[in-house]
């Protein structure tokens, strides 16, 4: 929550940046769909979000692609993340305003956080979808273990193991029905019960 003039200026300024940073936009729909993704560090969630939206046309806001469009160096500390939270909430519910399907990529790991996009579904009348992904610890150990070694990566996120050890305490279960998406197993059943759920 912005408190401080400062604070609500810089989300202000925050915005633009956000919008350049997305390229061409997908075709606005009538009622389009907001999927949201939640889940820790290392699970899979831009894997799913990227195989979700071949067969959808949806844009992806990617959290960690933003954060590095507002800052070079990212520190991670609470007052970036809240700003760029604050500004990511502003630009979701314009794109959904006019239309435009998204996908959340972020860990949106507290309900309370997942309260603010259920309020800017709700204002704006679309459909939403809650997804929950996952992955056996081991695996996720064995990603970021391999994502540390790798000099040339495409993914935006910097979250090691100790990253995923810290949040995982404070990882809430979804209060609302919501699809679970195991990533180290065959994650085209569900992305079918999610499409079909999109088109219904």
């Amino acid at each position: 929550m912005m408190t401080q003039g400062v604070e609500r200026d810089q989300v202000i300024d925050d915005v633009p940046k956000l919008k350049e940073s997305l390229g061409r936009l997908p075709e606005a729909v009538v009622k389009p769909a907001f999927v949201v993704v939640s889940g820790l560090p290392g699970t899979g969630k831009s894997f799913f979000c990227c195989r979700l939206a071949e067969s959808l046309p949806f844009l992806i806001l990617e959290s960690d692609a933003l954060r590095k469009t507002l800052f070079c160096s990212p520190s991670y500390s609470g007052e970036e993340s809240a700003r760029l939270f604050s500004a990511c909430h502003i630009l979701i519910e314009e794109l959904l305003s006019r239309g435009i399907p998204l996908i959340f990529d972020a860990t949106n790991l507290s309900e309370r956080n997942r309260e603010r996009l259920y309020h800017i579904a709700d204002k704006t009348g679309v459909r939403l979808i809650l997804v929950s992904v996952e992955a056996p610890s081991a695996v996720v150990r064995r990603r970021l273990q391999a994502r540390k070694l790798e000099v040339s990566r495409e993914d935006n996120s910097d979250a090691e193991w100790e990253v995923y050890q810290k949040m995982k305490p404070a990882a809430e279960r979804i209060r609302r029905n919501y699809f679970a998406v195991d990533t180290s197993r065959d994650i085209a059943p569900v992305i079918d019960k999610i499409e079909r759920a999109i088109k219904r």
